[in-house]
């Protein structure tokens, strides 16, 4: 993956993620906490999308350094296209971390 076929947007009340062929959106109430975390290993960021084992937490990132973890009340669907995997939480990797996080923490 690359910066250039990703992205992250905040609109109309959604967060909305695409990560090459990967999509994960969610409606803002549905956001329960936020946090900025990091580093990561090369493990958890090499290559597209990828999935915990020990949580079932997608994480879509383009580097190591830092992301914003982002937990939900309800999970939301995104490693693969039928929605029958559900995620816990979400971690992305963006430019301005803390600015994302503070417009996503919850009220």
């Amino acid at each position: 993956m690359h910066p250039s076929t990703s992205e992250v947007v905040v609109h109309d009340g959604r967060l909305i993620c695409f990560f090459g062929p990967w999509h994960v959106e969610s409606s803002l109430e549905n956001i329960v906490a936020v946090r900025v975390t990091g580093p990561f290993s090369f493990v958890r960021t090499a290559g597209g999308a990828r999935m915990s084992m020990a949580d079932r937490g997608i994480t879509l990132a383009t580097n190591g350094d830092r992301g914003v973890c982002v937990l939900f009340e309800v999970p939301v669907p995104g490693i693969e296209p039928t929605g029958r995997v559900r995620h816990p939480n979400l971690t992305v990797t963006v430019a301005d971390c803390e600015g994302l996080a503070r417009v996503l923490k919850p009220e």
